[in-house]
């Protein structure tokens, strides 16, 4: 197992310069580094304070070169909003710079902003997914890419510079939704952890995908990522404090960007399982999921506390060992 650190770029209520943003966030990679976080990640966001890095890979050619020997992690790029051919070269280009320490994240994300922002359907998330999912798996390896579907065509064409490194064991998707775990798993792909739901649902998912995955592939899934907040101190109740404070004003800051409270997903399709989040808010209040978010990150899935140790760097991922 190795521990990762997650930049997200946020400026809540755009607080401060973006610029002076991006260099705060510069600084705490430069201490991830040093005091031995073995990867670096960010996530693709747009068009709001929520997470200001609309290219992830274009981020992580920089860090590829500051830091030679750090892995480089997308968490995640979101497929539907790209065209295949080109998001496949930019992976493969920083994967063959970077001498294969690349680790693929993709997703299909869920904000109203966003699809709107890049005038796609949202109703067609899901099937864009997959079908680009495997699209881009296929030419990773191949080194080719070709196709004709409900979403376009493309005439074959090399991807150049050609993929060096296999990225089977090493590309993964998020998955929430239950229905999107098995999916992933005949496409080969391995599953990033993002909390929302209890853990004990979490294992349940998790079975089902190792089920499909040894099934389609003949072989065990990898072992899944984890991602999520945390804030420690030497002082146990000083870190539940902060981490009240702090983690739920992110999640806050979630609800903002997806807009749960205003139910933008009711009637999409694809999108059953986020109807349910709005619903729990309207019920449970914004402070109130905001604090179950919180319960979520300190507590394993047996409902264990997890003990803490002195560590303050705000975003924390644990991934299997690479």
């Amino acid at each position: 197992m190795h521990t990762g650190y997650t930049v997200v770029f946020q400026n809540p209520f755009n607080g401060l310069p973006d610029h002076e943003v991006y260099a705060e966030e510069l600084r705490l990679c430069d201490l991830a580094v040093e005091l031995g976080f073995r990867s670096l990640w960010t996530v693709e966001h747009h068009f709001d304070d929520y997470t200001m890095c609309p290219e992830p890979v274009q981020f992580l050619s920089y860090m590829a070169g500051k830091y030679p020997d750090v892995l480089l992690g997308t968490g995640v790029i979101v497929l539907p909003w790209h065209d295949p051919l080109r998001i496949t070269e930019d992976i493969a280009l920083l994967d063959t710079m970077s001498n294969g320490r690349m680790i693929l994240g993709i997703g299909r994300g869920l904000a109203r902003i966003e699809y709107e922002g890049f005038r796609v359907d949202m109703n067609t998330s899901r099937e864009r997914l997959v079908s680009y999912a495997g699209l881009v798996m296929d030419a990773l390896e191949s080194g080719k890419l070709e196709y004709d579907n409900e979403f376009g065509s493309q005439p074959l064409r090399e991807i150049r510079p050609r993929p060096q490194h296999s990225f089977k064991g090493r590309a993964y998707a998020a998955a929430v939704s239950p229905e999107s775990m098995p999916l992933m798993a005949e496409l080969g792909y391995g599953v990033l952890i993002i909390p929302q739901k209890p853990w004990t649902v979490v294992q349940e998912d998790l079975a089902k995908y190792n089920e499909v995955f040894e099934e389609v592939n003949g072989e065990p899934g990898p072992p899944p990522f984890s991602g999520g907040s945390v804030f420690v101190d030497e002082s146990a109740d000083r870190a539940e404090e902060m981490a009240r404070k702090y983690i739920g004003a992110n999640y806050e800051s979630v609800m903002r960007h997806y807009e749960f409270q205003k139910a933008p997903h009711e009637g999409v399709k694809g999108y059953e399982f986020y109807t349910g989040i709005t619903k729990y808010i309207e019920k449970q209040g914004v402070d109130r999921a905001a604090q179950d978010f919180v319960d979520l990150l300190v507590e394993n899935a047996n409902g264990k506390v997890i003990p803490c140790v002195s560590f303050t760097l705000p975003t924390v991922s644990i991934f299997p060992a690479w």
